[in-house]
C-alpha cells in the first residue's frame, strides 16, 4: 500500500490537472447552477493547512471543486495560487464570474521596502472581482488605502467557524492558570510578548503556564529561530513553564484549544485572525492587542484587548505588563468571559452563517 506521503501527493497532482482542464472547458462556454473552482489543490482537514487555505477547506466541503467545468472563480487574497491575475482574467473572459476574499494588504510596518509592488497583484484583483468578501472592515480600510478600492459589489464578511465542532470543554491539563499562544509565529514580537507576560504572571504570584503552538518562522532559519526562543526562555526561568506544540491540523485544533484557559493573541494588526474565533467557539477568553481586525471579532466581553496606537509605519507590539494587568482581570471572572465567548462565536461567527453568505452571492452571480 502506498504512504500518506504518495498517496497525498497524487491527489495533488490529480486536482492540478484538475484545474487546467476547467480551464480549457471554459471556451465551450459556463455551465448552469453554482460551480466553484479555488484556482489550487485544497488540504483535507486531516493535513496540516496555514493561513487563508484554512478557509477553503470549509467552503470546499459545501461547495467542491469543481475542476472540469466551473463558473465562479474564487479566490483567497492571503493565499493566492500562481498566475492568480492571469486566472481571473481568463475566466472572466470565457463568462465565468470571479469572487475575491480579501485579506490583509501590505504596507510599510508589515512588510517594509517593496510593499507598493506586493501589492500590485492585489490592486489588479480587487479591480476585476464581480464581489469581494472583505474579511474585517481593518480589511477593507487597509486594502482601499494601500491597494485600492474594489471595483464590483463588496461586503464585510468575518472569518467563521464550525461551532459544532469547536466546542468548550474543561481544561485538559495540570490546574495551573493555561495560557495558549495560537496560530504561528511569524513576528517575534508575538512569542517575546507572551513569554515576557507569562514571567510577569507568576512573579506576581500567578501559577500559570504557557502553550506556544504553530511554526517559529520570523526568520528563514528555523533552527535559529528555535534556539533563540529557548533562549528567551532560559532568560526569563520559564523553562518549566513553556511547552512549545509545533504546528496542527484543523482536526486537531479544537482540543489544544481546550487545554488553555485563557488564548493570549499579541500579533499587532490582525486582520481577522480564524484562531480568535476557534478560540472564542471553544469558550476560551482572548486577551489580545486592540488593534486591526480583533477588536470586531471578540467585542466589549469575549476577553480584553490591550490599548495600542494604529501606525502603518512600524508594528507596535503589546505591553506585556498590560497583557499581565488583563489575563489576571479575565481569571478573576474567567466564567463569565468563557461564556460570552461561546455565545458571541455562536451568535455572530457560526459557519453556516459564512457558507449562507457565498450561496446567496454565488447564485446572484450564477444567474
Amino acid at each position: 500500500m502506498s504512504s500518506p506521503l504518495l498517496r497525498s501527493a497524487a491527489r495533488l497532482v490529480r486536482q492540478s490537472a484538475a484545474h487546467a482542464q476547467g480551464l480549457a472547458s471554459l471556451i465551450g462556454g459556463v455551465p448552469a447552477g453554482v460551480r466553484v473552482s479555488y484556482g489550487q489543490p485544497i488540504p483535507l482537514p486531516s493535513e496540516t493547512a496555514v493561513g487563508g487555505i484554512v478557509k477553503l477547506q470549509e467552503l470546499s466541503a459545501s461547495f467542491p471543486e469543481s475542476g472540469a467545468r466551473f463558473n465562479t472563480l474564487y479566490l483567497v487574497s492571503s493565499r493566492l495560487p500562481p498566475a492568480a491575475v492571469v486566472r481571473a482574467d481568463w475566466a472572466r473572459r470565457k463568462g465565468a464570474r470571479f469572487v475575491l476574499n480579501q485579506n490583509g494588504v501590505a504596507y510599510p510596518a508589515w512588510h517594509g521596502p517593496g510593499w507598493e509592488r506586493f501589492n500590485r497583484e492585489c490592486t489588479a484583483l480587487l479591480s476585476r472581482a464581480d464581489h469581494v468578501f472583505y474579511q474585517s472592515e481593518f480589511c477593507r480600510i487597509s486594502a482601499d488605502r494601500f491597494a485600492g478600492p474594489a471595483r464590483g459589489t463588496w461586503e464585510v464578511l468575518h472569518n467563521a467557524v464550525d461551532t459544532r465542532r469547536f466546542t468548550p470543554g474543561p481544561p485538559s491539563g495540570p490546574r495551573a492558570l493555561t495560557l495558549l499562544l495560537a496560530g504561528s509565529q511569524d513576528q517575534w514580537y508575538r512569542l517575546d510578548s507572551a513569554v515576557r507576560t507569562l514571567a510577569l504572571l507568576v512573579e506576581s504570584g500567578v501559577d500559570a503556564e504557557l502553550l506556544v503552538t504553530g511554526r517559529l518562522w520570523w526568520t528563514r532559519d528555523a533552527a535559529a529561530n528555535r534556539r533563540q526562543a529557548e533562549a528567551l526562555v532560559d532568560e526569563v526561568r520559564m523553562t518549566s513553564r513553556v511547552s512549545f506544540l509545533g504546528a496542527y491540523t484543523q482536526a486537531e485544533a479544537p482540543a489544544i484549544f481546550r487545554r488553555a484557559h485563557i488564548v493570549l493573541h499579541t500579533k499587532y494588526n490582525d486582520p481577522c485572525p480564524s484562531a480568535v474565533l476557534e478560540a472564542l467557539a471553544c469558550g476560551r477568553p482572548v486577551v489580545y492587542s486592540k488593534s486591526g481586525g480583533v477588536p470586531e471579532l471578540v467585542g466589549d466581553q469575549a476577553g480584553i484587548g490591550v490599548e495600542a496606537e494604529l501606525s502603518w509605519e512600524r508594528d507596535v507590539p503589546p505591553d506585556p505588563h498590560a497583557l499581565a494587568a488583563a489575563v489576571k482581570e479575565v481569571r478573576s471572572s474567567l466564567s463569565t468571559f468563557a461564556a460570552a465567548a461561546r455565545a458571541r462565536a455562536v451568535e455572530r461567527f457560526d459557519i453556516q452563517h459564512w457558507l449562507h453568505r457565498h450561496r446567496r452571492v454565488f447564485e446572484r452571480l450564477a444567474a
